[in-house]
């Protein structure tokens, strides 16, 4: 095969890979979109303080419903940590928040077969009791608090006009109790919001799925099958099984690859001839690539991350090991590999028709996002001007104010290189709709959000309106939506003394 050949194989099989998934991914970074456009992150905070097994279901259910970008999901847990959750609920509402999703499943189940999408689900509630059980041993209270200390301590250390927002999000909570599911779900806001969440997750990951998709579809059609056969032992009963989910991590974190990325990577392994509990153990992994090690280390120091990096690929190997045990014993591991992981061509089948059909979808979703102001959306939320990531003003976890204009982030990463190169990013890619910056003029004065009547600093505040030449702060989406519904009732906030 020629050099030419060769790249334009690997190209076409990436490109069919992802058509043969395409109406799946809109509909799974869709519905993804509604969950956390219509869940609080303040009640997250509220809720996973405790230690105990309803703590841990509660973080596992966040977890479930939260974006599946590893990265944001450890900057979420990290912030959630920070802020007073226990260490053990943080970790496995990262967790869960890149193992039990509805996309992930989906994706599964379309590239390599419904089996591993029940794989990842039953391994994925295994791999949380496992860890629960194995933090208890692995991580010690004095060396959990060391690291809390240590982001606190980092966070008192920036510079004055670098904020990170503590205690700020539980009046986002009560607001949001405030305002019903029934009521939200209803309003074009609400919807053209979940549109923006969705766009948001596409634009944050689109660099994941182009490698994992490009990465797959030339290991697929360039490495022979017997190269695999080097790498992952084979014919061994038991010892093959646990040889590859032992390796199947390694393959993870050598990849760079992690969130929906990994799984075309997994249908050219599960092709490739590893066992079926090592496919399963190398999709946990995303979660310990080499560059979310880094970013361990910087949050919690380099023995905590040494500790997570061992647990992790502890939890995921016995829980790749444990599903494919539990799979044999009711005869449902699959009995053949694919020869082919994607179709060679076009055709007119339920794939295509789908792909349309959600292409379609996904044009409404676009106009939704780009007319969010003209339907009221965007109060209280924000766009990430580094990776694109949607966040809640009131719990983002870091925030900077650039040139009189407040910009808030996902995580530390962005917010570190936003600081690095201001220029770079605050331009026309972070604003948007009203709502999605703030100008800030002074940033200690102090207003009181007229719905419920509580302090907001008025750089933090959530939204703003104006009404009548005066302008009004509130303290969560929530409030402002209120008084939007009674402006003439409510006008009675002023700058606090």
């Amino acid at each position: 095969m020629s050099v030419l050949g060769a790249i334009g194989g690997g190209l076409e099989e990436a490109f069919f890979m992802f058509w043969e998934t395409l109406w799946a991914l809109i509909l799974g970074f869709g519905l993804s979109g509604v969950v956390q456009a219509f869940v609080s992150r303040g009640q997250m905070e509220r809720v996973l303080g405790r230690p105990g097994v309803r703590t841990l279901g509660k973080a596992t259910f966040l977890g479930m419903v939260s974006s599946s970008c590893s990265y944001a999901a450890a900057a979420m847990a990290k912030s959630l940590f920070q802020k007073g959750a226990n260490f053990t609920a943080a970790m496995v509402f990262m967790i869960a928040s890149t193992n039990l999703v509805i996309e992930l499943g989906i994706i599964l189940a379309l590239l390599i077969g419904w089996q591993f999408t029940a794989s990842e689900f039953v391994g994925g509630v295994l791999m949380i009791g496992l860890f629960a059980l194995v933090s208890r041993f692995v991580f010690p209270t004095a060396l959990v608090e060391a690291a809390r200390e240590r982001l606190r301590s980092g966070d008192s250390e920036r510079s004055a006009h670098v904020e990170h927002l503590r205690d700020v999000s539980a009046p986002d909570d009560h607001a949001a109790d405030r305002v019903p599911f029934a009521v939200r779900v209803r309003t074009l806001a609400g919807w053209s919001d979940a549109a923006s969440y969705t766009m948001a997750d596409i634009t944050m990951l689109r660099r994941e799925m182009v490698i994992g998709f490009g990465v797959a579809g030339f290991l697929a059609v360039l490495v022979p099958d017997a190269v695999w056969g080097h790498v992952f032992i084979t014919g061994h009963g038991f010892w093959t099984a646990l040889e590859n989910a032992i390796v199947g991590p390694f393959i993870a974190i050598i990849s760079f690859v992690c969130s929906i990325g990994n799984v075309p990577l997994a249908a050219a392994l599960w092709k490739g001839g590893i066992s079926f509990g090592g496919v399963v153990a190398f999709i946990f992994a995303d979660l310990i690539t080499l560059p979310l090690l880094v970013i361990y280390r910087k949050y919690y120091g380099t023995r905590m991350m040494l500790r997570i990096l061992g647990s992790f690929w502890l939890v995921m190997s016995a829980g790749g090991l444990l599903v494919e045990l539990l799979f044999q014993a009711v005869g449902v591991v699959p009995t053949t590999r694919p020869t082919q992981i994607a179709p060679e061509r076009f055709a007119l089948d339920y794939t295509s028709v789908l792909n349309v059909i959600f292409l379609i979808a996904f044009a409404g979703l676009y106009y939704l996002h780009r007319n969010r102001a003209r339907f009221g959306g965007g109060t209280g939320y924000a766009i990430d001007p580094v990776c694109g990531m949607q966040v809640e003003t009131s719990s983002a976890p870091a925030r900077a104010v650039h040139d009189g204009t407040a910009y808030y982030f996902c995580s530390d990463g962005c917010h570190d290189r936003f600081g690095r190169q201001p220029e770079r990013f605050a331009g026309p890619k972070s604003g948007g709709p009203e709502g999605m910056t703030e100008v800030v003029t002074d940033t200690t004065a102090v207003a009181l959000d007229p719905v419920c009547g509580m302090s907001v600093k008025m750089a933090d505040a959530a939204a703003r309106r104006t009404r009548d030449g005066h302008d009004f702060y509130f303290c969560s989406a929530g409030c402002a939506e209120h008084f939007d519904r009674e402006p003439a009732g409510r006008a009675h906030g002023h700058i606090a003394g």
